[in-house]
């Protein structure tokens, strides 16, 4: 059989297994012990703990955890309910205002979690509410609040790419700066659209005559102090040369904690306990798909399956830019079905060839693969966002919520062609700041 016959058997074996509903690290450890043994045989086994021992002793892994507790720690308190209130505020009397507010506030809870879900439930479980009770349709409503949420890995620090940085063997601390201009944008673009779609509709606010003094809008300006320190503090630790990826996370995860005992009272021991439960839980959850997600990789490597697929890429007679647009609609695709983590471990491995043999940069394949993401985030049947919004809203049903992401989803596939035409937009930043 050859490779590329493998490669199909192994991609139908695996959706068929993963759509019964078993856990992904055990659906791909399943399928790479079974493919080495059908292949290789029993005495490939062996290899199965030195791989994934290998692949976990990456010192760069350490950060995944400090940053998990770091969203923890800012999802236990009110810190998104302290954002939310400022910004709306301020921007009171601008169409739409009540959805920009959420839409920056998740933009910025999301530069202290990094998580999309821990984003989305912070900001959706105040911020929907009070959206409907002023007049705001519910579809606007929630799927704000359901694309906002995706901003959680795009904007640093982002899970996803670390991820993406241990697969493709590329700087984490690059990608994180090359997340920022492209997550700013990003932000633009989704409160540009609900500026307009307000506006269009007409929108009537229930409060729509009140007018905050100027001491109203200034009394909760303090409260945003905090969130600045810790990104400031996160931010010049990595960027100033002081820490790695690693480090930083451990500095941001401090300051974080740190900010919810003395500032939220979040002191209690069952309240501390809580925090590092969550951040274990999800942990251990994470490194076990990444641990199994290497072993699968060393099986497809092994089998000859990647470098096939890739061989096969290479040697298409047609345009670099037709390659990528068929590397993002099977992302999209796939992201229908799996998680991030899941997709940009298998995937990577197999695209990261291609990608630099197309002439891409790997950093900016990051930021693009990341938005991708993002999409797969909102889109059925399994968007994890979208179920998050429908836990905190049990009332609106998945397609209004869908409807009202659908747009968000034509911001970010607008975001997409935007960096194929500017590129600079994710790569400038990192070769100022990093050389």
């Amino acid at each position: 059989m050859s490779p590329l016959a493998i490669g199909l058997l192994i991609f139908v074996v695996t959706t068929a297994l993963l759509a019964t509903g078993l856990p992904i690290a055990f659906g791909l450890g399943t399928v790479a012990l079974l493919f080495m043994i059908v292949f290789d045989g029993w005495n490939s086994v062996h290899y199965v703990p030195e791989t994934i021992f290998a692949g976990l002793s990456d010192f760069t892994l350490v950060s995944l955890p400090m940053f998990i507790i770091m969203g923890a720690a800012v999802a236990s308190s009110r810190a998104g309910s302290d954002l939310y209130e400022a910004l709306a505020r301020w921007l009171h009397k601008v169409p739409g205002s009540l959805v920009i507010s959420n839409i920056g506030a998740c933009a910025l809870f999301s530069a202290l979690t990094g998580s999309s879900p821990a984003t989305c439930a912070a900001i959706g479980k105040m911020g929907i509410p009070e959206m409907r009770r002023r007049g705001y349709d519910a579809d606007l409503a929630t799927g704000a609040i359901a694309a906002g949420g995706t901003l959680g890995i795009l904007i640093p620090p982002s899970i996803t790419m670390i991820l993406y940085g241990i697969a493709s063997e590329t700087s984490i601390g690059r990608l994180f700066i090359a997340g920022i201009i492209p997550g700013l944008m990003l932000t633009g673009l989704f409160m540009a659209w609900a500026l307009f779609i307000s506006w269009k509709r007409g929108t009537k606010l229930i409060d729509e005559d009140r007018i905050y003094s100027i001491k109203e809008k200034i009394e909760l300006l303090p409260k945003l102090l905090p969130f600045i320190a810790v990104i400031v503090g996160v931010v010049y630790a990595l960027y100033g040369g002081i820490a790695t990826p690693s480090e930083a996370a451990g500095v941001g995860a401090a300051l974080c904690l740190l900010m919810v005992v003395a500032i939220y009272r979040v002191w209690k021991p069952a309240d501390l306990w809580a925090i590092l439960r969550d951040g274990l839980r999800e942990s251990g959850m994470l490194l076990l798909i990444i641990g199994t997600s290497i072993l699968f990789g060393y099986m497809m490597s092994s089998l000859q399956v990647t470098q096939s697929v890739a061989t096969a890429i290479g040697e298409m007679q047609v345009n670099r830019w037709v390659i990528l647009a068929a590397i993002n609609l099977m992302l999209l695709v796939a992201g229908c079905f799996l998680p991030p983590a899941a997709i940009i471990l298998m995937t990577t491995p197999i695209l990261m060839p291609v990608i630099t043999a197309a002439g891409f940069d790997p950093i900016w394949f990051g930021v693009i693969l990341t938005i991708n993401m993002e999409l797969g985030l909102i889109t059925p049947p399994v968007g994890l966002n979208l179920f998050v919004i429908n836990g905190i809203t049990p009332d609106v049903n998945l397609p209004t919520i869908l409807k009202g992401a659908f747009p968000f989803m034509l911001c970010m596939i607008v975001g997409i062609l935007i960096l194929c035409v500017f590129p600079g937009l994710a790569t400038w930043l990192p070769q100022v700041l990093m050389g």
